[in-house]
């Protein structure tokens, strides 16, 4: 998510003179007009948005002839003009999109042969495929369907969708050929159609020459950091041309809670760097403004070609569009009206980004450096704060001040460390961003000369890694906030209260220091007194939505780690809260993506020393994930076999299975899932991943000693699982690794059912949040903690046991975990497993948040 902007994107092309001057908000209320009324058009029938603009028209040219001496009709004149401009041609763009012939069809989900045109980089979505393959996503321009054979001229937007392969290396203007079905849109946006690909595209010609060259720049710049260290390899490219393809998602989660998320989303910032370079450089050689502004035009129109036109470039691009041509005419304008006509201009040619994020964000951003930055700024050189540092810490806080309604409205969280990570990012930004763009224009020409450049702009991307790290990993460095609109406006009321009390100076000092006391209490003061992990935990299961990831401590800061889950930044969090930085063992049970997908998470910045898996290698998909991202830290799985046993200081595994791979059952790689017997501390530990009942019954047969004090209940709760084999390992406490609202049924009511006629208590994620087991007075101890809103979860009131406290860390959905087939999936599989979450278990409903278990 977008953060806030650093500086004034515009000044540095021609000079401060020409930016000064009072602010002109008279276009502002137009362009808020406008986009105000762009954003409900997009939500309603083009028949009525044309009437809409006629009546806007109409009123705004009556209030003009009946109010020519006041103000306030001109205004309003004004704004109504301005709605009508955007909405006439929004109502043309509507009514084709949504009541053309290719709408039909896609209503009609019709299977076609579609040839398009690419207008976007492909990226990839959250959501893999049922065998773990990567799934792509690309915007196009619909020229011609073919159905039944024959052929039809068709003109409209649609977003491909397919998997990775032959849709990876597609460019912006390639056109192609592709299989597909044809289904609706989500609405609110123009795109016609949605385009399901079975299919890599074939291709027809190539893309223009300007855009092959833009990807020989990209792809020369990703040969250039090759040499850089994994995580600075991934963000020096998002820096430059807004790349994050590879960024790690872990060090991205935490510029996004560091509010640094703007440095790796291309924006005017990036322009503006670039043609302050290059007007400085002309100035040098006494070059004129008119030439000035050309050769700025001409890098910026080549920055956008590269960098692609995101939303917050396209409204960077124009903006620094206008004051170039101003420049070249010897004309000086104000930072605001242009900023206005940018909005203006963009909405008339681009009418869906009025309902986009990022350009809500780009904008509102820009918008506090030119209102309220350089009142602040004088008001802190007033107080003695030196020039540069007033500034810089004025921009950084008007910034953040101003987006955070929106980043609270969309991500449900307010940063506390932001203002102090932009100004620590602040003095490198520039410097990393101009090697970065020289290393990828040298990479065509001179690939050694582009490494050079490249290895010199990684030293300020180590710098920014280490504030992302340090910042954005802090305990509390978020506050949860609701999320939504009405989170949103909550947020943009207290924050317009906050800005009027504070013109006093009685109550500038009592919230100055109210903030002081809130961000030392939730940040180092709270980290401090939260006991998590409990003392003597025996194992932990985490909550990382729809998947397993368990933990069993070898020593401080050490813990064998049972399976990855789906989400790197999911099990990254669970890990850090459990304060394991070594991790002797990694076992992944087997390759479906909700027990490897997120294996990036266990591996940043841990030290992990041996790794071993399933000896059935499928699906495909999931192997491949597990090999490739092993060997960028030279690591390589090794397979182990039943009757192995293992030891990790005090700790015992012995291997119990599979004793063969399976072929055949109703899931071959759920059945050949590794399973392990845990000894902590005298307790047994049984852990099945994912084993269904053919798997358990050949444990049961081979008379393998199944009995534990604690099992983690096989597949997440599903039905699958044989009642035989439950009453084998009898355990006094089940942990259930499950995700919440997930739409498989899991935990089945079955098991539920089968775990209360045995007597055994259950613990589950999805209800529970992380849950660890600590063994008290002989006893099983069970001892949550809420990762949803950082609640308190101790004990009942009255038990007078100690509760345990914790930040908001939830996970992040998004990997698709293995689905069971069509007509195969558990019982009672969607709202009777939801009805009976948290009522069947023994135990569960009344102690509420500790269970203690006798031996």
């Amino acid at each position: 998510m977008s953060g806030p902007a650093r500086a004034p994107e515009l000044g540095p092309v021609i000079g401060a003179n020409s930016l000064s001057g009072p602010l002109d908000l008279r276009l502002a209320l137009g362009a808020l007009g406008g986009w105000v009324a762009s954003l409900w058009a997009l939500t309603t029938s083009a028949v009525v948005v044309a009437v809409v603009s006629v009546v806007s028209l109409i009123a705004g040219l009556v209030a003009l002839v009946v109010g020519r001496q006041s103000r306030g009709s001109h205004a309003f004149a004004f704004v109504a003009c301005c709605a009508a401009l955007v909405l006439a041609p929004l109502a043309v763009r509507l009514h084709r999109a949504h009541d053309g012939d290719l709408a039909r069809l896609a209503a009609e989900r019709r299977q076609v042969t579609a040839e398009i045109v690419t207008t976007g980089d492909p990226r990839s979505v959250a959501a893999r495929s049922t065998n773990g393959v990567e799934r792509i996503a690309v915007e196009a321009r619909l020229i011609a369907v073919s159905v039944a054979g024959r052929r039809t001229v068709v003109n409209g937007s649609v977003l491909v969708l397919g998997t990775a392969g032959g849709w990876r290396a597609v460019a912006p203007g390639q056109r192609l050929r592709v299989d597909a079905r044809l289904t609706p849109p989500l609405p609110g946006n123009l795109l016609t159609a949605t385009l399901s690909a079975w299919a890599d595209p074939a291709r027809i010609g190539r893309p223009p020459w300007w855009q092959r060259g833009a990807v020989g720049v990209r792809s020369g710049l990703w040969r250039a950091v090759a040499g850089l260290p994994w995580p600075v390899r991934g963000l020096l490219p998002g820096l430059v041309d807004g790349d994050t393809s590879q960024l790690d998602p872990i060090l991205a989660e935490r510029f996004r809670v560091a509010g640094l998320t703007h440095l790796v989303a291309v924006s005017g910032t990036n322009c503006s760097i670039m043609i302050a370079a290059v007007a400085m450089v002309m100035r040098r050689m006494h070059a004129s403004p008119g030439m000035i502004a050309v050769l700025g035009g001409a890098v910026l129109l080549g920055f956008v070609v590269v960098a692609r036109p995101s939303p917050s470039v396209l409204r960077a691009a124009v903006m620094a569009g206008i004051v170039l041509a101003a420049l070249a005419a010897g004309r000086q304008r104000s930072a605001m009206p242009v900023l206005a006509a940018s909005v203006l201009l963009l909405l008339l040619w681009h009418p869906s980004l009025a309902a986009d994020r990022g350009f809500a964000l780009s904008v509102s951003a820009t918008a506090a450096l030119l209102l309220i930055a350089p009142g602040w700024a004088q008001a802190l050189r007033g107080r003695g704060v030196p020039g540069g540092f007033a500034e810089a810490v004025a921009v950084a806080a008007a910034a953040h001040v101003i987006t955070a309604p929106i980043v609270a409205g969309i991500s449900g969280r307010i940063s506390l460390v932001a203002i102090p990570a932009n100004l620590l990012a602040e003095p490198v930004v520039a410097a990393a961003t101009v090697l970065g763009v020289l290393a990828a224009i040298t990479s065509p020409v001179s690939l050694p000369v582009a490494r050079l450049f490249a290895q010199m702009a990684g030293w300020p991307c180590r710098w920014l890694v280490w504030v992302a790290e340090h910042l954005g990993a802090l305990s509390g460095a978020a506050l949860p906030w609701p999320s939504g609109l009405s989170g949103g406006l909550l947020l943009a009321g207290l924050t317009l209260v906050i800005l009027v009390l504070a013109r006093r100076a009685a109550a500038r000092v009592l919230m100055a220091m109210a903030a002081t006391v809130a961000v030392l209490v939730q940040i180092p003061v709270r980290s401090a007194v939260i006991m998590w992990p409990p003392p003597g935990w025996l194992v932990a299961a985490c909550d990382i939505g729809q998947g397993d990831s368990l933990a069993l401590p070898t020593g401080p800061h050490a813990a064998i780690i049972i399976d990855a889950g789906p989400d790197p930044v999911a099990v990254d969090g669970c890990l850090h809260r459990l304060g394991v930085d070594v991790v002797p063992l990694l076992v992944l049970t087997h390759d479906h993506l909700d027990h490897v997908g997120g294996l990036a998470g266990v591996l940043h910045g841990r030290r992990v020393e041996r790794v071993i898996t399933s000896p059935l290698l499928e699906p495909a998909g999931g192997w491949r994930i597990v090999t490739a991202t092993l060997a960028r830290l030279g690591l390589a799985p090794e397979v182990m076999h039943s009757g192995t046993s293992l030891r990790f200081g005090t700790i015992q595994l012995d291997v119990l299975g599979p004793s063969h791979t399976f072929t055949g059952s109703r899931s071959d790689p759920n059945n050949s899932s590794v399973v392990l017997r845990a000894t902590v501390a005298g307790r047994r530990i049984l852990l099945p991943g994912d084993a269904e009942v053919e798997a358990q019954d050949d444990l049961l047969a081979a008379g393998v000693d199944l009995r534990a004090d604690i099992l983690k209940v096989p597949h997440h709760g599903s039905a699958y699982s044989d009642p035989a084999f439950l009453q084998a390992v009898h355990p006094s406490l089940a942990l259930i690794s499950v995700g919440r609202g997930n739409d498989y049924g899991h935990p089945s009511p079955v098991l539920l059912a089968e775990l209360t006629h045995l007597g055994i208590p259950a613990r589950r994620t999805d209800v529970d949040g992380d849950i660890t087991v600590v063994e008290e007075g002989g006893q099983l101890v069970s001892i949550v903690r809420n990762t949803r809103n950082g609640n308190a979860m101790g004990p009942p009131a009255g038990t007078g046991r100690r509760a345990v406290a914790g930040p908001s860390i939830g996970s992040i959905a998004g990997l698709a975990p293995s689905r069971s087939p069509p007509g195969r999936r558990d019982a009672g599989r969607r709202d009777a497993g939801r009805r009976d979450a948290g009522r069947r278990d023994t135990g569960r409903r009344d102690t509420g948040r500790r269970d203690t278990v006798p031996r």
